[in-house]
């Protein structure tokens, strides 16, 4: 359930969760704070032996049941993390409980059935607000038209892609709703001035630096409000991870890229053909690595391009002579591809043995990145509440953070 604190104790909660998710991932940093891949045996083999045989006993269906348990997985793993159990309890976000919202049959043509899900229960979650509204990375504008024909409300929708503002426009116009779509740069300063102090600013799953350039344009202009749903950390423009609030520049964490991607990794399942084609990508992409080792005379790993899926549906030689020619790599003639394919299928399950582990800290993380978030809008004197906007059946990234400018601070948090 909602909790309503006055403006001192509000402020003091929030920064106590915070304080107190940061102490316990610092502490523990040395079993999430790095990457797999760059492993050829399991991280923590010497540190914890016993750990490493333990897992080492389950099969991969059973790491994919603990991996979608988080309270079994912190029982399991409490002889060597013995706060997991607390790191998942602070990890909890009540739910918002408001009257739903549904798309008439016409307006979600064009709208793929779990985004159209997403934005029915993000606008659902809006607070009450008088007057007009900004969307940020707009797209088409899915959400801001049905927040328009909702709220009888004008909508502002900055979009990058000339192409599909004019196709949002199309679709305001069919449906009635009064949308303005802006051709612009999220990160131009003529986007920033398009921020008005009668605005609430909006982005569901607007990724990286989008979304945290959109909070300190909305404190910085004096905005009505912003609501927002974050996504996709890791796609930052520095090499490391730029604190919004004071407690989070405070932190010992020190964060990267890689660090941020750690969140992400919780996924809709996608089918069985999509999980198995995921799969032979990693033990491809794992035993190319060895391969490249071998041939290089580089015990370090060489991340390599993304790939068209298409390529899967060929041979592993033919994936290895792909990504060697991206990394400027000659392979020697006469290779024994199916050798280096059976290192790949064992580091597979060395890898899914060391993320699991890594998974007890994923939500933690990326709540910490939302307090972060939350922290720096309080402190510029917003009333903010956290929590999530829809079950994570519809999308994993399901945290939302509003806030409303107040001349009396107040906080309202949805931790359960």
């Amino acid at each position: 359930m909602s909790l309503l604190f006055d403006c001192k104790a509000g402020a003091f909660v929030l920064a106590q969760r915070f304080q107190q998710l940061d102490r316990l991932l610092t502490r523990y940093r040395r079993w999430w704070q790095y990457q797999p891949y760059h492993h050829l045996t399991m991280a923590f083999a010497d540190e914890a032996p016993e750990l490493a045989a333990l897992l080492n006993g389950l099969t991969l269906a059973q790491l994919a049941e603990l991996d979608a348990d988080m309270d079994a997985l912190s029982t399991l793993l409490a002889p060597w993390i013995a706060e997991g159990a607390e790191l998942q309890q602070l990890s909890q976000l009540a739910q918002f409980t408001p009257e739903p919202i549904t798309c008439s049959k016409e307006m979600a043509l064009h709208m793929p059935g779990r985004k159209q899900a997403q934005i029915e229960s993000f606008t659902a979650c809006l607070p009450a607000h008088q007057g007009p509204y900004l969307e940020w990375c707009a797209g088409k504008g899915h959400l801001g038209r049905l927040v328009s024909l909702h709220r009888q409300a004008p909508i502002l929708s900055l979009e990058l892609q000339e192409q599909l503002c004019d196709e949002g426009r199309l679709l305001a116009e069919r449906d009635g709703a009064n949308m303005t779509f802006t051709c612009a740069d999220a990160f131009a300063p003529e986007s920033a001035a398009r921020i008005a102090p009668e605005h609430h600013a909006m982005a569901l799953h607007a990724c990286g630096e989008l979304h945290t350039h959109l909070l300190e344009r909305v404190a910085e202009r004096g905005a009505s409000g912003v609501t927002i749903s974050p996504c996709c950390y890791h796609l930052i423009r520095t090499s490391h991870y730029r604190p919004l609030s004071a407690a989070a520049s405070a932190s010992e964490l020190v964060l990267i890229k890689a660090d941020l991607k750690l969140p992400l990794q919780e996924t809709v399942t996608g089918g069985a053909r999509i999980t198995r084609l995921r799969e032979q990508e990693v033990v491809w992409r794992l035993a190319f690595d060895c391969l490249q080792r071998e041939v290089r005379g580089v015990d370090e790993y060489l991340p390599v391009p993304n790939m068209q899926k298409s390529l899967l549906t060929g041979s592993f030689a033919a994936f290895c002579d792909w990504a060697a020619e991206r990394k400027g790599i000659v392979l020697p003639v006469g290779l024994d591809y199916l050798a280096w394919l059976e290192h790949g299928e064992r580091r597979f399950g060395d890898v899914a043995r060391m993320e699991l582990v890594r998974h007890l800290f994923r939500r933690p993380l990326e709540i910490w990145l939302a307090l972060d978030r939350a922290l720096f809008l309080q402190e510029q004197g917003y009333r903010v509440e956290v929590g999530e906007f829809c079950a994570k059946p519809m999308t994993p990234r399901n945290i939302l953070i509003r806030a409303v400018r107040t001349g009396h601070p107040a906080i309202f948090e949805h931790f359960s």
